[in-house]
């Protein structure tokens, strides 16, 4: 077990979120994970060029070095000339720029009076032009945890990059699609302690994003981490996918810190057998310049017009309470962005519990006793209510309709008609007298493998006790 404090362990976060609008500089669509042939490919080669300082990075010249030629699939539907650097870019999307003062807001950040582009040079291929243009949003920023405050120094809007399709050799061949979609990265200080703070670290500003208009799924967001411990460099792990594993990740890194004792600043990338390799020395100022094709934007009149999105925390909360729903089940509900509240009225003969477990707990029992795994959209889950709500239906009634829409076979609202108290006795007296020595036990369990669904069990066990 390792000693993280007496290791003079640091670390801290970046993470880059991809925002649900067009995209940043122009108004095309964001529209990633193209599947089809492109409309265009085009190549390319790229150099080193100096930044604002006069020299060239040293992260900038390794890349060049590899002498690489880079392919671009263009695609006519979501891509224009500024993604071939072809044209200059438009305005700043006002859309992005107000998620992202909503997001510096929710994260205590102080908003910088007037807001530059700068050109950050980047030329392993992920940008058509060699550099990515990225702004300065917000500064000291911080964050509540279980192990203290992590400061947040800086959060950015940026450009997001082209996805990497495809190498062979020298040659690297990038799609588009992605390449433009706005992005913002939330750099934290090294406050982080220890592999699970990180994770935890993770898991409260991912939170936070949710609460606003950010892309959801595989691939919209990303985090990097930063390590050292003590007598060894900076080290940048990229390309975290899933927060799991994060702690193991980091645990690895360390333990190969102690043994291989690197003398250079570097970045690595994370593997999917938790262990890194090397990609690049660590890149510093000397890749940055302004862009003078976008005019400076001041923020003073733009920060009063902002308003600041409740919590996911907070939400789920007042879910909870309302309609006493346990954690889990309200934020997931709150996540799903589904309006639970309308649910709950329009269906009144459905208990919120089980309103929220159909939506929540029911597709996972799907996947885990039946293998059927379907991602239901609300028109189905309404249909699901309303037979549910018109024949006060049981969890078995529920999952066999929910099952045959996954499966796309039709459903016949008569075959889930409730029984009688009537029927029902009737049922439990014919049984009875068929085989009198029968127990109680045996009858209920004859009775709900027939009338599975459509009967309430305590109501047939009542009846069943009161037999002579």
């Amino acid at each position: 077990m390792l000693n993280y404090k007496n290791l003079g362990f640091k670390a801290g976060l970046e993470i880059h979120q991809q925002l649900d609008t067009k995209k940043l500089f122009c108004k095309c669509p964001s529209i990633t994970n193209k599947k089809e042939a492109p409309d265009l490919t085009v190549k390319r080669k790229l150099r080193a060029v100096a930044g604002l300082s006069g020299e060239k990075d040293i992260a900038t010249l390794h890349e060049e070095q590899k002498d690489r030629t880079f392919y671009y699939e263009f695609y006519n539907d979501c891509n224009c000339l500024l993604e071939l650097d072809e044209s200059p870019p438009e305005e700043l999307n006002k859309e992005a720029l107000e998620i992202a003062l909503q997001i510096s807001l929710l994260l205590k950040s102080k908003i910088v009076p007037k807001i530059r582009i700068m050109r950050k040079i980047v030329i392993d291929g992920s940008n058509v032009s060699g550099f990515q243009r990225t702004a300065l949003i917000a500064k000291n920023g911080k964050i509540k945890t279980s192990k203290g405050i992590v400061r947040i120094p800086a959060i950015f809007l940026e450009e997001e990059a082209a996805k990497k399709i495809k190498v062979s050799g020298k040659e690297v061949t990038y799609r588009l699609d992605r390449l433009g979609v706005p992005l913002v990265e939330i750099g934290t200080s090294p406050d982080i302690q220890d592999p699970e703070h990180a994770k935890e670290t993770a898991e409260i500003i991912g939170m936070i994003l949710r609460a606003t208009k950010v892309k959801r799924g595989l691939g919209t967001i990303r985090q990097d981490i930063n390590i050292s411990i003590k007598d060894s460099p900076r080290i940048e792990i990229k390309g975290f996918q899933d927060l799991k594993s994060i702690p193991k990740i980091i645990e690895y890194e360390v333990s190969r810190l102690l043994k291989e004792k690197p003398k250079s600043p570097e970045v690595r990338g994370a593997e999917q057998n938790l262990t890194t390799s090397f990609l690049r020395p660590l890149p510093g100022e000397a890749r940055m310049y302004p862009e003078t094709d976008v005019i400076e934007i001041e923020t003073k009149q733009l920060i009063k017009k902002i308003k600041i999105p409740e919590l996911i925390t907070e939400k789920s909360l007042n879910l909870e309470k309302q309609f006493n729903l346990q954690p889990g089940l309200a934020k997931e509900i709150i996540e799903k962005k589904i309006n639970f509240e309308s649910l709950a009225k329009k269906y009144p003969r459905i208990s919120p519990k089980f309103i929220a477990q159909i939506i929540i707990e029911m597709p996972k029992e799907l996947k885990s006793r039946f293998n059927i795994e379907y991602n239901f959209t609300l028109d189905e889950l309404e249909k699901v209510f309303e037979l549910a709500n018109q024949h006060a239906l049981q969890k078995e009634a529920v999952s066999d309709i929910m099952i045959k829409i996954a499966k796309k076979q039709k459903i016949n609202p008569k075959d889930y008609k409730q029984l009688s108290f009537e029927d029902i006795e009737h049922e439990i007296k014919k049984i009875f007298q068929t085989n009198p020595s029968l127990t109680p036990n045996a009858i209920m369990g004859i009775i709900m493998k027939k009338y599975s669904g459509k009967v309430h069990p305590k109501e047939v066990f009542d009846l069943i006790k009161k037999l002579p």
